[in-house]
């Protein structure tokens, strides 16, 4: 994910909402009843963990499948109730208790078993908030990601030494970059979340995985390069699946009948063919972030020092820090931020507070007046005595005729010459810097041209400050030479007359 640019606006559940889904997860819900389950009998290794012995009990009582039964059943069933367990530990649902107290932890009681009781935290997920139950939550999150940073255990195993140890250098895997690895996965997939030019649904595995491995400048993938791609998505695919139980993602895992056709295809030989459809993108895998999930990725974000803005960040600040605010944001992200605003306000007052934010002649003051014009499109009818009052305004006069006159008010003031330019020159420059060349800009500068014949030798002539800067843009955007010529020269013109002038001063 790329930290040069300010992420788009999160649009996030209510709390409570979020709370109630919270609570619903899988792995959290788990833990919750092993909590409940759990008492002073309950018994635990030196590192929390539930000892062996306790395990087909506490799978029993999460009503998992292959409780108490021998074989892969009861294994996966051991396994979701230790992690289930780990989960417990970690959010502080269920508290360790020391057999000789703390100290006993490292001294002679350090090889005892311990025992267990319930956690403070556990009133919390009844009786608390729902910010205590989403804090809770949070925590349950950490420690399902660091588990999902790990390999497999047979290869840690492998990888111990005769202090018992591990030796990463034995393993393929750093488990420092693995996190980091999946980190920007994860940063990569809330971006394409919240990007209002995003995907509307799930993500293919491949394209995220890419997303990581293939540089921005690469036409044809490499061989290597696409083994990388294959590699990561197969990691992923295990820690999506780690993930999903926690609900941050929504998760199809890859179609183990791939690897199946792949293996086999390659037995029969060169020509043989897949025996089923390989072109299907939704066999590789889909992920998306849940709406939990993308609170979650937002708090993670925040707290490593990430501006991640959500839609409603603005609602309880002036008009200047809304204007301001919504400047980068996508369209719909701005209104819905608008609205929210002036839900809170009497409609009259909340149109003035916008006019005197959107004054001004800085670098950003042309963006305010079209974020305001665009706020003021919602106040409504009640909205016109506020732009009456300041028709004589030489920075809102302008925005305040269009206002009226689209909104069907009589005995609107005709403009002077000077005010339609300046006018004019105010638009390009807030749609300069809202959307860059984009095609509707354009098709304003070609339409400006054809219109006025005589534009650029007037124009320049703006008491403007983004006078030079918007002809200039003109002369790059307009596709005839000879009108773009024009622009560069009324653009020549304006700097030397805003030379001038300084050096006068």
């Amino acid at each position: 994910m790329s930290d040069s640019s300010p992420l788009p606006p999160v649009r996030l559940l209510p709390a409570a909402e979020l709370a109630r889904e919270a609570l619903a997860t899988p792995l959290l819900s788990r833990a919750a009843r092993l909590a409940r389950w759990a008492g002073p009998g309950t018994r635990v290794g030196t590192g929390g963990e539930l000892v062996d012995e306790q395990l087909p009990a506490a799978a029993e009582a999460l009503g998992l499948t292959g409780a108490g039964v021998e074989g892969e059943d009861g294994d996966h069933a051991a396994a979701s109730a230790s992690e289930a367990w780990r989960v417990a530990v970690d959010t502080g649902l269920v508290e360790i208790v020391n057999p000789g107290g703390p100290e006993a932890a490292d001294g002679p009681g350090a090889g005892e078993e311990r025992t267990v009781t319930v956690g403070e935290e556990l009133a919390l997920l009844t009786s608390g908030g729902p910010q205590d139950v989403l804090g809770i939550w949070l925590t349950a999150l950490e420690t399902v990601l660091a588990d999902a940073a790990v390999p497999d255990l047979d290869g840690l195993v492998d990888a111990m030494d005769s202090g018992g140890e591990i030796d990463f250098s034995g393993l393929d895997w750093d488990p420092e970059t693995e996190a980091e690895f999946l980190d920007g996965v994860l940063g990569n997939l809330y971006l394409l979340t919240v990007s209002e030019d995003g995907p509307d649904g799930p993500v293919p595995l491949p394209a995220l995985a890419a997303s990581m491995i293939v540089p921005d400048d690469m036409g044809e993938p490499t061989n290597d390069v696409l083994e990388q791609v294959s590699d990561a998505m197969m990691r992923l695919d295990d820690q999506f699946r780690v993930l999903e139980p926690i609900g941050l993602v929504e998760y199809q895992p890859v179609d183990e009948a791939l690897m199946t056709d792949a293996e086999e295809a390659a037995a029969e030989g060169p020509g043989a063919a897949p025996a089923v459809d390989d072109t299907d993108v939704t066999r590789y895998g889909m992920v998306r972030l849940t709406p939990l999930g993308l609170f979650g990725m937002r708090a993670r974000l925040l707290e490593a020092g990430v501006p991640a803005p959500a839609v409603g960040d603005l609602v309880d600040k002036g008009a200047d820090a809304l204007l301001d605010g919504t400047a980068g944001f996508p369209p719909a992200a701005a209104q819905a931020e608008t609205e929210q605003w002036l839900a809170r306000r009497e409609p009259s007052a909340a149109a003035r507070e916008l006019l005197a934010a959107a004054r001004g002649t800085d670098a950003g003051a042309p963006l305010r007046r079209l974020r305001c014009q665009q706020a003021l499109s919602l106040v409504g009818a009640v909205a016109e005595p506020a732009l009456r009052e300041v028709l004589d305004d030489p920075e809102l006069g302008g925005l305040a005729r269009v206002w009226l006159t689209e909104n069907g008010a009589a005995d609107v003031p005709v403009p002077s010459e000077a005010m339609v330019f300046w006018l004019t020159i105010d638009t390009v420059a807030a749609q300069l810097a809202a959307e860059g060349n984009s095609a509707e800009l354009r098709a304003l500068v070609e339409g400006l041209a054809a219109q006025h014949g005589s534009f650029f030798a007037a124009a320049w002539r703006v008491d403007h400050p983004a006078t030079p800067d918007v002809l200039e843009a003109m002369g790059r955007i307009h596709p005839d030479k000879r009108v773009a010529k024009e622009a560069r020269k009324a653009a020549f013109k304006a700097r030397s007359q805003k030379g001038t002038g300084s050096a006068a001063q």
